[in-house]
């Protein structure tokens, strides 16, 4: 509850709900709601009733359930599965219970919530309360709940016991898309045949029928196709649109999200045209041939760094034959999406053994203009 509530990156992820690119056919958030964060109360974590709150932004349906009645839950979780698969969109499950101990094993939560865990500690467990209510249905018998009890404790007294002779193996850890464990970089052959380049360039600069063009970029577009067959003075975007065109006919998607990225913030790329007259894109990099192997997904993202990073990481570790790109708007932008850096991608394979080829594009980084590049 109070995660939800206070971390920017919940808004950031859940701003991407309905937008092409990012859509996943709906999400369902599970706030596990203890009515407290940490050792802070409702009021000093947010200025809104619910801590789910945050969820009318997008009209994503909330259902607010008392985590005491598991059969509430249930249907609530099934209802919450039958919205997402029907309707695509993010759903909220308020599971509204409370922490019955501290936030770990030497925490004392009396010092600061006294009410509140006076009456915890007077309270029947959930289990205490279900076992109970079946009793009096008459739905089960003493014995049917000791039973199932007993069966249960003997399943977690022999995992404890266990716990401490278990040795787990790689592949319980390893993500299942790469299997390049303690492999030394290898250095790949890079070149292309010159009829394949060829291909490749002149559909950068083709433009379909009727299609028309800015006036300026009709200018850019000759210079390039200039630079190409003279084969000299090859800027940056023609050079990075030619590996990725050459990527795709061997058969290698290429998927490249940013702030700004379909045309560059320097105006260097020019992934996707836009026609004067009607507003219609056309991507040079998916009408190479008309039956090419792969396609380039080239993406304009909403103003995040967090969020959208952290979308292309999980991007990434589940998409072994594809090149992900994250470009930052400019280099220090980086900084916004520092916690995904430090925290998962430069150090999860020490951790947990996952691996992921994303790429970082952060332009202007290393150009000696200072820590702001507004300056």
């Amino acid at each position: 509850d109070a995660a939800i509530a206070g971390q920017g990156i919940v808004y950031e992820s859940m701003q991407m709900c309905g937008l092409d690119g990012y859509q996943t056919g709906g999400t369902i958030h599970i706030v596990c709601n203890n009515q407290v964060g940490f050792t802070a109360n409702p009021d000093q974590s947010r200025s809104t009733l619910y801590a789910s709150d945050i969820g009318k932004s997008f009209d994503a349906p909330i259902f607010h359930v008392n985590a005491d009645h598991p059969e509430e839950v249930t249907r609530v979780f099934e209802l919450a599965a039958e919205w997402r698969a029907r309707w695509r969109t993010d759903v909220i499950i308020d599971l509204i219970g409370y922490r019955r101990h501290g936030h770990n094993e030497i925490d004392q939560p009396f010092f600061t919530q006294p009410a509140m865990y006076r009456e915890i500690s007077r309270h029947p467990t959930a289990l205490q309360l279900y076992s109970e209510s079946l009793l009096n249905e008459g739905v089960v018998g003493e014995e049917d709940i000791k039973s199932v009890h007993g069966t249960v404790q003997e399943i977690f007294e022999k995992a404890f016991a266990d716990a401490d002779s278990y040795k787990s193996k790689d592949s319980d850890w390893f993500s299942q898309q790469f299997n390049y464990k303690n492999q030394v970089t290898k250095t790949y052959k890079t070149g292309v045949e010159s009829d394949v380049l060829s291909q490749v360039t002149k559909a950068l600069t083709a433009l379909p029928e009727g299609f028309e063009l800015h006036t300026q970029l009709k200018r850019i577009l000759k210079a390039k196709e200039k630079t190409i067959t003279e084969g000299k003075n090859i800027d940056w975007g023609t050079a990075e649109a030619m590996a990725f065109g050459t990527l795709l006919m061997e058969g290698v998607h290429v998927r490249l999200s940013g702030q700004d990225s379909e045309r560059g913030t320097f105006s260097h790329r020019h992934a996707v045209l836009h026609d004067q007259k009607t507003g219609n894109k056309y991507a040079p990099l998916n009408n190479i041939t008309p039956n090419q192997p792969a396609k380039a997904s080239i993406i304009s993202s909403p103003l995040s760094e967090f969020g959208v990073l952290g979308f292309e990481l999980g991007y990434s570790q589940e998409t072994e034959n594809q090149l992900v790109l994250w470009e930052a708007q400019f280099g220090d932008f980086s900084n916004g999406a520092q916690v995904i850096i430090d925290q998962f991608l430069s150090s999860m394979e020490n951790k947990w053994g996952v691996q992921s080829g994303l790429v970082l594009l952060l332009p202007h980084g290393y150009q000696g203009m200072g820590p702001e590049h507004s300056s």
